[in-house]
């Protein structure tokens, strides 16, 4: 059977010399999307929906920035003789933990500056957080990236995947894993969880923690199937070590805020 599968434009469309691509369109609708979320409960909490506008015009491209320093730092040896390169972030290359860092750095500056309970913050954006994660994967599935290991045709087939899936996996002359695919439907189902998780009134702080975890479980096993890891020796995976440290603070950082016995999500100041 012929095998010859052309794989989708990564280029969405062209204005002039401009080309825009799909890995940007997508990154920016997870953005915007959990952007309106994020104000949608912003003010349910008594929150103006402009605290979190202002949040985003700082969080998201300092995120994007230190999502690619962290990745280019990892890659090093490549970028530092391609350093044109660098900056050319549609071609992939955004790694989440190093997102994570700048967003995360940047909610707790801006909720100093604003006198705001960054937990507060923490907590409304979780849902969003992780919601333009599952999205955003849909980038790398456009560019062919974050995939697994080698996979036969029936392998996928046998997962009841759409064509245009299995096609996109096949890459080289060779069938992948889709794990953008695995980690899109577990951030989808974290989104889910955190979103019902809402109507428990858990201690301030808690859902934000509770999306650490979710999101750090699903990177640690689906991590370990990826072919494209950032690693931190040669067999020891950068983003593995990251989501067990995470888990555990995630875990003593409840543990203490129950203990202090901390406001709870519902809870006005």
């Amino acid at each position: 059977m012929k095998e010859a599968i052309q794989p989708i434009d990564p280029i969405a469309f062209q204005l002039g010399p401009l080309q825009v691509h799909w890995y940007g369109i997508i990154i920016g609708i997870g953005a915007l999307l959990g952007l309106y979320l994020a104000m949608r409960e912003g003010e349910r909490r008594g929150l103006h929906k402009d605290i979190f506008i202002d949040l985003a015009l700082f969080a998201i491209p300092i995120a994007i920035i230190c999502a690619r320093t962290y990745y280019v730092i990892f890659q090093w040896e490549y970028y530092s003789e391609n350093l044109s390169e660098i900056p050319k972030i549609w071609h992939g290359g955004l790694a989440i933990h190093g997102g994570l860092i700048g967003a995360v750095a940047t909610g707790i500056v801006y909720a100093k500056v604003k006198k705001l309970s960054f937990w507060q913050l923490a907590d409304i954006a979780a849902p969003s957080i992780i919601l333009g994660q599952a999205i955003g994967r849909w980038g790398n599935f456009i560019n062919q990236e974050a995939h697994g290991g080698p996979v036969s045709r029936e392998f996928l087939e046998n997962l009841h995947l759409p064509e245009f899936i299995i096609n996109q996996m096949y890459i080289n002359g060779q069938y992948y894993h889709p794990t953008f695919l695995y980690e899109s439907i577990w951030n989808l189902a974290g989104f889910i969880i955190l979103i019902l998780l809402r109507r428990f009134n858990l201690r301030r702080g808690e859902l934000f923690l509770s999306y650490v975890i979710w999101y750090s479980i699903g990177r640690f096993f689906i991590e370990g199937m990826r072919t494209d890891s950032l690693m931190l020796t040669e067999t020891v995976k950068m983003a593995q070590v990251i989501s067990i440290l995470l888990i555990l603070s995630a875990i003593a950082l409840i543990i203490y805020r129950r203990l202090k016995k901390v406001e709870r999500y519902l809870d006005e100041y």
